[in-house]
Order: C-alpha cells, then sequence, then structure tokens
C-alpha cells in the first residue's frame, strides 16, 4: 500500500487532479481510496457524482461511536472509494479537527485492512500546514507528499511554506517530500519559477499538466476528464502523471 497526500494553494487544481490519477489508476485495476481532508468536502464530488456522501465528522456528531464504515465510505467511478472529513459548523471549532477524527476513525475501523487498497490518496487543503491539517504529514498517515502548484507568484509561496514543513517533518522521519506537481496557468517564466522552487528543496518536478478546456468542460459534467474524455490527450497526462507518481 502506498500513501500519497497531496497538497497545494486554495484553487490550483488539487482536488481535479487527485481524483483524475485516482481514477486514471482505478482504470489500471488498483483499489484506490480518495480521502478529501477540505471542510468544503469536495474533493471526491467529480467521483462520485450524484451520490451524495456524508462526512465522517456529520457522522460522528450523528452517531457517535455507532459509525461503520459503510457510512463514511462510498464508491464512485471505477471502484475509488471515496472519502470526506468534513468540518465543523460555520464559525464553531477548528477546522483540522475534521482531518483528525476522520482519520482516526478509519483507523479504529481498521479501513485500510478491510479495504485493502493499493494507493491511499489524502487530498488537503495546503494555505496552512498546522494542527489537523498536518497530520497525514506528521502521524505515519501518508509515506510520500506531493505539492501542486502554477507559476503564480501566491501558488509559489504557498507551495514553497508546505515543502518547508515536509521538509521540518521528514527530519523526525515523517513523510517525505515526493516532488512538486506543475498544473500550468501559462504565466511568465512559469517552468523557471517551478524548477527553481523544486531545485530550493532538491527536489523535482514529478509531472506537468498542460491548461486544457476539457478539464472545465469534465467538471461541468460532474466527471473527471478519464471519465468523460477518456480518449483525450489530456486523459493521458493524467495517466501520466498517474505512472510518475507510482
Amino acid at each position: 500500500m502506498i500513501k500519497i497526500a497531496v497538497y497545494g494553494k486554495g484553487g490550483i487544481g488539487k482536488s481535479t487532479t487527485v481524483s483524475n490519477i485516482s481514477a486514471a489508476l482505478a482504470e489500471k485495476g488498483l483499489k484506490v481510496i480518495q480521502i478529501g481532508c477540505d471542510p468544503k468536502a469536495d474533493s471526491t464530488i467529480n467521483l462520485r457524482y450524484p451520490k451524495e456522501i456524508p462526512t465522517v465528522l456529520d457522522c460522528i456528531r450523528e452517531k457517535n461511536n455507532r459509525v461503520e464504515l459503510s457510512d463514511i465510505v462510498t464508491e464512485g467511478y471505477g471502484g475509488v472509494l471515496c472519502v470526506e472529513a468534513g468540518g465543523p459548523t460555520p464559525g464553531q471549532g477548528c477546522a483540522g479537527r475534521g482531518i483528525i477524527a476522520a482519520l482516526e476513525k478509519l483507523a479504529q475501523k481498521h479501513a485500510y485492512d478491510i479495504f485493502k487498497p493499493d494507493v491511499v490518496f489524502y487530498d488537503v487543503l495546503g494555505d496552512v500546514v498546522c494542527g489537523g491539517f498536518a497530520m497525514p504529514i506528521r502521524n505515519g498517515y501518508a509515506d510520500k507528499v506531493y505539492v501542486i502548484t502554477s507559476g503564480e507568484n501566491m501558488a509559489i509561496h504557498a507551495a514553497a511554506n508546505i515543502a518547508m514543513a515536509v521538509k521540518n517533518f521528514s527530519e523526525r522521519n515523517y513523510a517525505e517530500l515526493g516532488g512538486f506537481i506543475l498544473n500550468r496557468r501559462n504565466v511568465p517564466d512559469e517552468q523557471k519559477k517551478v524548477e527553481e522552487l523544486a531545485a530550493d528543496f532538491n527536489s523535482e518536478i514529478t509531472g506537468s499538466l498542460p491548461h486544457d478546456d476539457l478539464v472545465v468542460q469534465a467538471e461541468n459534467l460532474h466527471q473527471t476528464v478519464i471519465q468523460a474524455f477518456p480518449q483525450s490527450a489530456m486523459a493521458d497526462e493524467y495517466r501520466k502523471l498517474a505512472r510518475e507518481i507510482l
């Protein structure tokens, strides 16, 4: 089992990328679990639409210790198992607590032993890397961390902060930095900026995704590119990235 956490600035295309990678791996016959670690609970929507999925935190609030795996794990496209951590009622509590509760509950229910996944993805909001948001890195859940960024300055800044946190945690034998994924926005010097970022952390660009309107078209259908446009060049880009990550 390979456990991978994916971080990146909000709006950088993290959930879209992770969902397409999950779909690409499922297409190859691998068992995949994707765990959305964002209070918005929308990481897996393009894998499971129109199925609704209760968040782990909602189930815990409603059922307390009576939560079962069937309550919080939903099968999506290609057999990808979808989980959403969820978050607190707006204005009440800590958003990171949802991640902690979700990962603890999955461990308590022996999810990995029961489902026997080949790959587990943690899709984590990456503007901050503290509290519950750092749990996939620091508590031994993930083996590798990949950071998604474009060449935009704010995305580069967020990616550098995430990579620094991963570096600090890796010194304690937690997850290590697997590399950077360039999700292009076609800004000036984009390739150079991300290459310099990777070099600063003795890392590399694991994959580079072109800007393609098919991504938006697929999302309008509430599907991954792999599902909506399986024969497209963009679908092949996601398949290539999935191979590189493994």
